[in-house]
């Protein structure tokens, strides 16, 4: 199997279990997919609403990141419609809904993240959304 499939393959199990728990656990994030060292960003970078979507550097810090995910949104569905692979990269492309947990108001927008892998895990990841649908439901 070559990197790009077997990339492939990790993040389609992770996104699996990522939608079939609802984000209930993210405990396989951080044992078969990110490395210790890891560049995570988002596209709010950290702006009001959304704090949770900042750069973390590291395994240890992106634990706040799904802490404060999940802790005030709740999932509906994440669908990764493709995966799209190329040396060490791979885009995953779908759609995803979060109900915010104080407004009531659920965010149903397309996602798009960047993964780059070395030996196995990902080193590197940054994500796209529709940020004012996000933001409009947390407000």
């Amino acid at each position: 199997m070559s990197n790009e499939a077997a990339n492939v393959k990790i993040l389609q199990e992770a996104y699996r279990q990522w939608h079939e728990s609802k984000g209930g656990s993210v405990n396989f994030w951080f044992t078969d997919v990110v490395a210790e060292k890891v560049s995570f960003g988002s596209a709010p970078r950290g702006a009001a609403p959304l704090q949770f979507a900042r750069q973390y550097h590291d395994s240890t810090e992106l634990h706040g990141y799904f802490n404060d995910l999940l802790g005030n949104w709740a999932m509906q569905y994440y669908r990764i419609d493709e995966y799209i692979a190329q040396g060490d990269v791979v885009i995953a492309r779908g759609h995803t809904a979060w109900t915010n947990k104080k407004t009531g108001k659920t965010a149903d927008t397309p996602k798009m993240d960047y993964w780059r892998f070395k030996d196995g895990k990902a080193i590197e990841f940054y994500e796209y959304f529709d940020t004012q649908c996000v933001a409009l439901a947390a407000t």
